[in-house]
């Protein structure tokens, strides 16, 4: 197959809609289930390259949650903590500590549940039958992964009513050194962003502290590698092998920093024992549970524990977790990786990076007050290398 049929691009309007190869040669992709649109295949070629090359820079199976052309987490798969396996709402799956990818894809819908609400999910290696079990109860798009095990394809072809978008991809593909796209009819052309992301990309290290463990190098691998995939401006905050709060799209990096912190404290204070002990109303659905924590841990509590209102959500009335309280706990945070798909132009970001954990910083460098933020890095005692190589996605 060479060309596929879309039901209509970006939006309904948008016809005649086709993925097809400019060479006349075969797709590289097979279509095993459903009809995925134009920008589930955006989502699927994108989320593809950051799975895959998670794998080939750490050598562990990785997963990805994708939402409108950006990644809301990626993670290896590492076995979760049974506090952290309550948070992502898997604590239930059976044979979870037996498979990587699942644990993975566990971490990875995990992080952010709001935005990966009707993802569409990218897996490294064969989905198997433990994995194929999260995604069916979860709110999903589709998948794109190299194989699947004749379980999970039954799994996953019974989600949506039978028209669940599955996809495989051959792993062995390799795209043209040259790409090309349109925009109001004129051809854009580049090289494609072949740069490798690996630890010799954080040897440079510019800060007194020169300390960078093993593990913390993964992480900040991890979090260039989801930014070469994310909208720009981009800023990735990642801790224990996966992506906690990824801040896309933003036109000043101070308010990505700003959003990707927000997301990475909200990860860590759903494994607080406040959250994990939250006793739900009978009835309350998945996808609500979600709406309702992130409220509770929001300014606006009152709208889920306000009289009449906590009877809805709640068989059990919480306690407030107040601003102190969380305040205090988010302190206590040490050891969290930050990403930058390009240079800081202040030192105001490794400010705000530092009130929500970040120990150890990766970006490019190159500013003209990059002194600046070597000295605030250096007055929190940070690890902070220059990888010297912008990661824009557009």
């Amino acid at each position: 197959m060479n060309e596929f049929q879309l039901k209509y691009g970006c939006n309904p309007n948008q016809k005649p809609a086709r993925i097809f190869m400019a060479d006349g040669g075969e797709l590289p992709v097979e279509i095993l289930n459903g009809r995925p649109g134009y920008i589930n295949f955006l989502d699927a070629f994108n989320s593809w390259q950051l799975v895959k090359e998670v794998k080939e820079a750490t050598g562990q199976c990785a997963a990805t949650s994708f939402k409108h052309v950006s990644p809301t987490s990626a993670a290896i798969g590492k076995p979760l903590s049974e506090a952290l396996k309550k948070a992502c709402f898997v604590d239930d799956i059976a044979g979870l500590d037996d498979s990587p990818l699942a644990c993975a894809y566990a971490r990875a819908r995990g992080t952010d549940r709001m935005s990966s609400f009707g993802d569409w999910i990218a897996l490294s290696d064969e989905c198997d039958e433990v994995t194929a079990k999260i995604i069916a109860r979860e709110v999903s798009d589709g998948i794109i992964a190299p194989a699947y095990s004749p379980k999970a394809l039954e799994i996953l072809k019974s989600k949506r009513k039978g028209g669940y978008n599955i996809v495989r991809i051959d792993p062995s593909y390799v795209p043209a050194e040259i790409e090309r796209k349109q925009v109001f009819g004129i051809t854009f052309e580049q090289g494609r962003n072949n740069f490798k992301i690996d630890r010799a990309l954080l040897s440079n290290i510019v800060t007194k502290n020169k300390q960078l463990p093993a593990d913390k190098a993964t992480d900040l691998i991890i979090s260039l590698i989801t930014l070469k995939y994310t909208q720009s401006n981009s800023v990735c905050f990642a801790a224990d092998g996966q992506a906690i709060g990824v801040g896309a799209g933003q036109q000043s990096r101070i308010h990505c920093t700003r959003l990707a912190a927000q997301k990475a404290d909200l990860w860590h204070l759903r494994q607080h024992e406040k959250v994990l002990s939250l006793q739900f109303a009978e009835g309350v659905g998945r996808p609500e549970k979600n709406n309702i924590i992130d409220l509770y841990l929001s300014d606006d509590a009152d709208e889920v524990l306000a009289e009449g209102e906590w009877q809805k959500n709640f068989a059990v009335r919480p306690r407030p977790f107040t601003r102190e309280e969380k305040a205090e706990y988010l302190a206590g945070i040490t050891g969290v990786s930050l990403g930058s798909d390009a240079f800081f132009p202040f030192s105001d970001n490794i400010e705000r990076a530092f009130k929500s954990g970040v120990s150890y910083v990766a970006e490019p460098g190159g500013s003209v007050r990059d002194d600046l933020v070597i000295e605030a890095a250096d007055a929190h005692g940070m690890v902070m290398a220059f990888t010297g190589m912008r990661l824009f996605h557009h």
